[in-house]
């Protein structure tokens, strides 16, 4: 018969294994319970030895600490000195996207994001997919409060670098919403899916009412759905901003330089011819009131403007030797080229801007005397390019001339390039949309096949428009 001892001994013991085991679960209520019992408070008075087979709890793994929050932010910044306004998108994997106003977005290529010590700071990497250039954005979770008049407070300050468009400041929000997934956790599918469309995605656009191009030699007039045919024989159109004048350049010579650029109203149908000789690529300026066309004098092309309301007296305005005209970049300044030199021309003949046409066209692409540039409607600093390859991509159609050629955006003040046509097409002369989100491109499908493109700014939404070429847009 066992003693009252002996029986307060082994419960004793009991009692201590199920609290060591509740301590090393992390059950805390039931080591709180285990107190309050009358065998425990008797064996406070006369403590257990602990039996040798007993071995003290292992320590609990340390919590994960993770290195990828904070995730789903924005970070953005307003207008600061020569830095427009931006905003990054930062998904679970790292930045996804660069938006910048008036230019199109960027699309990023995620890497890594490391965390510094065990302060909350992280800096997120990425890889520009059009150009490859590196971007980060370093995040710090302090208040911040961004420069502009709206003077809210958010969370994180962020600063972001692009190797070619410089230093961002500015602060981050939590921003969920923008993304398709709220929670934090990555789907291992996610690479097998094609991504959302989000609001923040969509960019409006209106398709045009008022065109002209070419088909064959003919130059067509489109008004809405209708169709006019404005000359049997010419080339170089060129629409009024209200669609109701058209300038097109008519060879009077099959050999010689004689042309006539015609003007042809739209609304009338009638023809009147203007200005003969050498001549050719006639702009209207913005408000349509001058227009600027080459004349060649003196064994070279220069820059001439007339009026509207005399267009007999065109005055030279630029007596150097060009190559190209390509349009006004505002009321007061044309763009030009050479073979080696852009200009921006004043309309009182002082040259204000020169860029090297290699910096434009880099190592990819050739300098032609048929290339085109395009100065975005809503930004001056945006150039739609048009231009053969150095050498064809593989697999890229040719021309007669055996030239495979595309069409690239590229940006004045950042020298950066993006590639608009796939490889696998043959694209020339790129046109802006008046809305400056839309680009218009010939594509050459055969030899005597020619059909107009349209996409929008960022590349997307390639599809087939018309049938014709050197498509130009009134409004």
């Amino acid at each position: 018969m066992r003693t009252v001892p002996e029986v307060s001994k082994r419960f004793a013991i009991l009692i201590f294994a199920i609290a060591t085991v509740a301590a090393y679960c992390g059950v805390s209520g039931v080591a709180a319970q285990t107190k309050s019992t009358p065998a425990s408070q008797s064996q406070s008075k006369k403590p257990a030895t602990t039996p040798a087979t007993v071995q003290a709890p292992a320590p609990a793994p340390n919590s994960p600490v993770s290195t990828h929050f904070p995730i789903l932010l924005l970070a953005f910044g307003p207008p600061e000195g020569t830095q427009p306004g931006w905003s990054i998108r930062i998904g679970i994997k790292g930045p996804e996207r660069m938006d910048r106003p008036n230019y199109p977005p960027m699309t990023l290529e995620p890497l890594d994001v490391t965390r510094e010590g065990t302060n909350d700071e992280w800096t997120y990497r990425a890889k520009d997919a059009a150009t490859g250039a590196d971007v980060s954005v370093h995040l710090a979770r302090d208040p911040c409060t961004t420069s502009d008049a709206n003077g809210a407070k958010y969370t994180f300050r962020a600063i972001a670098e692009h190797a070619q468009l410089g230093t961002f400041n500015g602060c981050a929000r939590i921003a969920a919403e923008l993304f398709p997934k709220i929670n934090n956790q990555p789907d291992p599918d996610d690479d097998d899916k094609p991504p959302a469309i989000l609001p923040a995605d969509i960019i409006k656009f209106q398709l045009p009412t008022a065109i002209a191009y070419i088909s064959g030699k003919k130059v067509i007039v489109g008004l809405g759905k209708a169709r006019k045919i404005a000359s049997q024989d010419g080339m170089e159109p060129s629409l009024s901003h209200d669609g109701k004048k058209l300038f097109y350049t008519r060879p009077d010579t099959k050999t010689g330089p004689d042309r006539t650029i015609v003007l042809y109203d739209t609304t009338t149908g009638r023809s009147q011819d203007l200005v003969h000789g050498g001549v050719r690529e006639a702009f209207w300026s913005p408000d349509d009131t001058r227009v600027a066309y080459l004349n060649y004098q003196d064994s070279k092309w220069q820059l001439y403007i007339f009026t509207a309301a005399a267009p007999q007296q065109g005055t030279p305005i630029f007596t150097g030797s060009l190559a190209s005209l390509h349009g006004w970049v505002d009321p007061h300044t044309l763009l030009a080229s050479d073979m080696e030199n852009a200009y921006w021309i004043d309309d009182d003949g002082r040259t204000t801007q020169t860029v090297p046409l290699k910096e434009i066209y880099g190592t990819e692409f050739d300098i032609t005397g048929s290339d085109t540039f395009r100065v975005n409607p809503i930004n001056s600093d945006l150039l739609l390019v048009s231009a053969p390859y150095v050498k064809a991509p593989t697999g890229a159609p040719t021309d007669q001339m055996g030239l495979a050629a595309a069409i690239f955006l590229y940006e004045v003040k950042s020298k950066r390039r993006t590639l608009l046509s796939p490889s696998d097409e043959w694209a020339r002369h790129g046109e802006w949309s008046r809305d400056g989100v839309q680009v218009f491109y010939t594509r050459r499908l055969s030899a005597t096949s020619y059909f107009t493109y349209r996409q929008l700014w960022d590349g997307s939404e390639s599809k087939r428009y018309l049938e014709g070429a050197d498509l130009v847009i009134g409004k």
